[in-house]
């Protein structure tokens, strides 16, 4: 099968919207190892320390990373001494990193508040292996151990996923968290197929381009949603037969011609009544965040006459070899031009708390990397 790059490069962000970027991961409260148990958050490999409790450290160099020193403060860089690899353990030397909602929930403590400090950050990113390029994403990185974001670092085996042929490691840094989510969402969960006419809310964000491409690959009718015209280019671009610009209470007129049988919804809020009432018949709708706020209303008759699905997906959830085969599943369709990244910008790693701020602010249209080998 033929291969093409799969990558999407857009210009300056533009102005704020509801619906630009949403979390794969929604936040109510804070998650803590009290709250829901790390063994459900994440799979942990065995610890890299030494029946001394000291770190095996390594006589290589250090190596420049982003460091969270005290929550609510911005992150350092610094360099920091690897340790040495422990048992099930690899050295990996990083070219890009991947940025997401969850990893400024993580610097704020409302995320893993517990986790050792200071430690680096980053859940996922790209580079090489012994020679094999590879991505590196899950096994707690940079919630119960140091992360990613630096120009090298020590991870678990069971993090480390090689890259097919025909995807860099510029486009795979941004699939660890946004790519696993976008394909399990759109094969797993919905199951989409070229009988389908998909909504995907909140379509310029990062998860929500993946989502467009995928479904539009999968030969379902797509429309994306978002709240700004200046994002229209970029849906559409990545397959979107409509680029829909409506918040929550122009929603259910704009969607009277269309009448989606799958939508996927990051957004919650005010958009999930409207959506309820625009779904087909034995609609499915798929939840996988809520940006626009977790308390919905809608009505229940409408749900059960209709015969309504409504699926969660819970990507924290997921177990070892769960995540793994996503991942490979994910990185296979990328490389196979199915599913397509949209990257915002590639930024130095001294600009992380400008990555947090723009995506705090819904300034981003795609994914935003960190520059990680400088």
């Amino acid at each position: 099968r033929s291969r093409r790059r799969a990558t999407i490069d857009t210009a300056e962000p533009s102005p704020a919207s509801a619906s630009a970027v949403a979390s794969p991961i929604p936040l109510e409260a804070p998650v803590t190892s009290e709250t829901v148990p790390w063994s459900s958050l994440f799979v942990v490999m065995p610890s890299i320390m030494g029946n001394d409790g000291e770190k095996r450290m390594s006589a290589s160099p250090k190596v420049r990373a982003a460091r969270l020193v005290q929550h609510g403060q911005p992150l350092r860089i610094e360099p920091v001494q690897l340790p040495e690899p422990g048992d099930d353990e690899v050295l990996v030397t990083l070219q890009f990193g991947g940025v997401n909602p969850v990893d400024r929930y993580v610097a704020e403590g409302r995320v893993a508040p517990d986790g050792p400090l200071p430690r680096t950050l980053g859940g996922e990113a790209a580079g090489t292996a012994s020679g094999r390029p590879v991505l590196v994403a899950g096994e707690g990185l940079g919630a119960v151990r140091d992360g990613v974001w630096a120009q090298a670092a020590v991870v678990p085996n069971g993090a480390v996923v090689e890259l097919p042929a025909g995807v860099e490691p510029r486009e795979a840094a941004a699939m660890g968290i946004a790519g696993l989510t976008a394909y399990n969402v759109v094969h797993e969960l919905a199951q989409v197929t070229a009988d389908d006419r998909v909504l995907v809310l909140g379509a310029s964000g990062g998860v929500g381009t993946m989502i467009v491409s995928l479904a539009a690959a999968s030969g379902a009718t797509v429309w994306g949603q978002l709240g700004s015209p200046a994002r229209a280019e970029v849906v559409e671009r990545q397959g979107a037969e409509r680029a829909l610009v409506a918040g929550p209470d122009e929603l259910a007129a704009a969607l009277d011609d269309f009448e989606p049988t799958v939508v996927f919804d990051p957004l919650g809020g005010d958009f999930l009544g409207p959506v309820i009432d625009s779904l087909a018949v034995h609609g499915r709708l798929v939840s996988f965040g809520t940006s626009a706020g977790p308390e919905v209303t809608f009505n229940m008759q409408t749900l059960y006459r209709k015969g309504l699905s409504l699926l969660g997906y819970a990507g924290m959830l997921l177990g070892r070899e769960q995540r793994r085969r996503g991942l490979e599943a994910a990185l296979a369709a990328l490389s196979e031009g199915q599913l397509r990244i949209v990257i915002d910008e590639v930024l130095a790693l001294e600009r992380v708390t400008e990555a947090f701020e723009r995506i705090e602010r819904r300034q981003v249209r795609g994914k935003l990397l960190l520059a990680l080998a400088e």
